[in-house]
């Protein structure tokens, strides 16, 4: 096995399966934080800011992380707004905590069919009027903007309909193709790269989930550890397209160098 500088890690699925713990992660993880090693929680979930997902990590999974530990794809989008739509004023589909973090960042959110831009994450509150606002917002002209398409969520109650879901009726209806910042798409592995620093060959990337978490390092060229404890089983890994560089049972059969 190559040692890497640094790593990059899933949440749901991968370190957490819904409200269940996988001890094998944790202990991974605590192994990290001992030798020193730089490491990114890479989270396509935008419904809880980087401290809010650093505080239930340490609360509900014993992990002493930080804030600076947790790149989401609400920060990737945060930073695409920077560099494309500056002064925007932004519809979203989504919650608290990502409506949030954009005022935040100096945006002004306006939630009618006249704002410059439609944001769409993962909104459990969503509803048929709200879709069709921001549906008429993108028929103006918005540019549509997406946190993730992952399809499902892991959950203590199986797989749950995700941000994906919200992307297909606004896709469908409006015959728009959004901008996606999570994964498998590039500006969020961009984002990680940047703040570690490093080199998609300095880098590995751990996932549960083929379509999202692996796709997005081999599309990127970057090595990729896939874990059989959440989304993609053992008996998907044979029809997989493209292998990934490791597939192990759980991270406990991962070695650090010593």
């Amino acid at each position: 096995m190559k040692q890497y500088k640094a790593y990059l890690i899933d949440l749901d699925g991968t370190v957490y399966f819904g409200k269940n713990r996988i001890p094998t992660a944790e202990q991974f993880v605590k192994k990290l934080l001992v030798a020193d090693i730089p490491f990114l929680f890479v989270t396509n979930n935008a419904t809880k800011s980087p401290e809010e997902v650093a505080e239930n990590l340490a609360t509900n999974y014993d992990l002493p992380v930080t804030a600076n530990h947790c790149y989401t794809s609400a920060l990737a989008l945060i930073d695409y707004l920077n560099a494309h739509h500056p002064n925007a004023r932004i519809h979203v589909v989504g919650e608290a905590s990502l409506k949030n973090l954009i005022q935040s960042a100096g945006y002004t959110i306006e939630q009618t069919n006249q704002a410059d831009v439609v944001v769409q994450a993962l909104d459990r509150q969503a509803t048929y009027e709200s879709l069709a606002t921001a549906a008429q917002a993108i028929r103006n002209g918005a540019a549509f903007l997406v946190t993730n398409t992952d399809r499902s969520i892991p959950t203590e109650n199986g797989m749950m309909p995700s941000s994906g879901a919200l992307t297909a009726f606004l896709q469908h209806t409006t015959r728009v193709e959004p901008v996606v910042m999570g994964k498998p798409y590039r500006p969020i592995l961009e984002g990680c790269l940047h703040q570690l620093g490093l080199s998609v060959e300095e880098v590995l990337m751990i996932g549960d989930n083929y379509e999202t978490d692996i796709r997005v390092g081999i599309d990127a060229g970057m090595d990729t550890l896939l874990v059989l404890t959440g989304v993609t089983s053992k008996a998907d890994v044979a029809d997989l397209p493209v292998a990934p560089t490791y597939v192990l049972q759980d991270l406990s059969e991962w070695e650090l160098a010593k």
